[in-house]
Formats: C-alpha cells, structure tokens, sequence
C-alpha cells in the first residue's frame, strides 16, 4: 500500500459515529436555525476533528500499527472537538444552583486523560481491544469536555475569571509537555502493542520502510505531538484568553467604568 493509497482508502465508516455526530448537527440546526454562524462553524470543526480522530487513517493506524497515530487521535478527541462543541453551545447565565467541583477538579480530568490512558497496561489494552478502545474514546471525551468547561463552557457564571483560567491553561500545559518529554525521551517502549503489530492491512512496510517510523522513533514522534502541538493548544488558547480579558479592560475604560 502507498501513502497515497491510504490517505485516499483508509477511511472506516462507523455507524454509531456518523449517527451521533448527524444528531448533532440536525438537533443545532434545528435550534439555533443557522443564526450563529461563528457556532455553526465550531460545532462544524468538532465534527470534523471527530470525523478524523475516528473514522480516518488516523484510526486505522492508531489500532496498534502506530503510537504516533494513537497520539494524534488522543490530541484530536482531548484538545480539539471537545472545546470547539462546547464554543457552538449558547451562553447562559443564572445563579448557581447547585455548588459546582473546584477548578482543579477539571483540571485534573483533562490532564488526567492523557497520563492515564499512557500508562503501559491501559496503552496496551486499548491498542489490542475493541471493547476497550471503546471505553477510551467515550472518557477521552468526556474527561476533555470536562477540562474546557470553566475555560469555554456555556455556562458563564461557572467559568473561571480571566487570570485564573490563564493559570490553569498554562500548568495543563506544563503538565502535558512534561509527559510528552517522557515519552520522546523514555529509554523503553511505553506501548509495547506497537512493536509487534498483528497489520491485517499490510502497513508495516509503508510506515516502517517508506516512512522510516521504526517503533523507536514512532514514540519520539509521539512524545513530540503531545509536546508540541499539545502544548501550542493551550498557548493559544492562552493567548485568546488575554485578548478577551484586555479587550474587555479596553471597553470598560472606553466607557468611564472604574
């Protein structure tokens, strides 16, 4: 199989998936009536990161054939479509009714998500079995939903202020970036299921020969996604953080508030 042959033939349609994520879409549509653009096009953006963490030929070589593909689709399903799906919902605001978890709760689902799921035994049970997989993805989800809530969230009352969420951002990042290190730099396989892969699709020489991923850098590639392109989330997400806490401080200024 060539590269091409995969980026073009490689695509899994998954019932359940596709189901999910065009419930979504009619039940958006059907509320909010396309009036939103800018939340259109984040749920849009979910559903795509959803669509590629998935259904692609990222999912298909993150099924024991390559730790970096299984890296790309824990970044995808952790630090992508959950934040851009909770960006479409409406905002609200009311008094809270129940008394909500504290940040570091959050905080520690999110980041949580990925040292948990890289420790060798649960690494290694999700890239040999479906059924674990499965429950993978559902807390991958879930647990990254979870983090971007007091950033992101609808709820306006419960998000964190400005310069705590900027805090909280910033050591996510830390955190991830130091796992990444690990990983890039570990001197032994975190995920053995990636060395031996059973390949019933035939990709080992594609990936191993043409691509010159061998098991050991394969994980340094791995260790370097949740590294850097992890962490350039959180920066980002920094960054917009700022811009609204200053351009909010502008406003407030333009207007005579004290």
């Amino acid at each position: 199989m060539t590269t091409r042959e995969l980026l073009l033939h490689a695509w899994v349609f998954r019932p359940v998936v596709a189901v999910a994520i065009a419930a979504v879409l009619v039940a958006h549509t059907a509320w909010l009536r396309m009036r939103h653009p800018a939340r259109t096009a984040a749920l849009l953006g979910a559903a795509l990161a959803a669509v590629l963490a998935l259904m692609s030929p990222v999912d298909v070589l993150a099924r024991g054939t390559l730790f970096s593909a299984h890296m790309m689709q824990h970044l995808l399903l952790v630090l992508a479509a959950p934040p851009l799906a909770l960006l479409s919902l409406p905002r609200t605001e009311r008094a809270a009714e129940h008394r909500r978890l504290p940040a570091f709760a959050y905080w520690s689902l999110g980041v949580g998500a990925m040292w948990v799921w890289h420790a060798p035994t649960l690494c290694n049970a999700a890239a040999s079995s479906d059924a674990v997989r499965a429950v993978q993805t559902i807390s991958l989800v879930a647990m990254g939903a979870a983090f971007w809530w007091p950033v992101v969230g609808p709820r306006l009352d419960q998000r964190l202020a400005d310069p705590a969420a900027v805090a909280y951002l910033f050591f996510a990042c830390v955190a991830c970036s130091l796992l990444g290190i690990i990983i890039a730099f570990s001197p032994v396989e975190v995920c053995t299921a990636y060395l031996q892969p059973a390949d019933p699709l035939g990709l080992l020489p594609l990936v191993r020969r043409r691509w010159g991923l061998t098991p050991a850098v394969d994980q340094q590639l791995g260790g370097l996604l949740m590294w850097v392109p992890g962490c350039a989330v959180y920066a980002s997400s920094i960054l917009a953080v700022l811009a609204r806490f200053y351009g909010a401080a502008g406003s407030m200024r333009a207007q005579g508030t004290p």
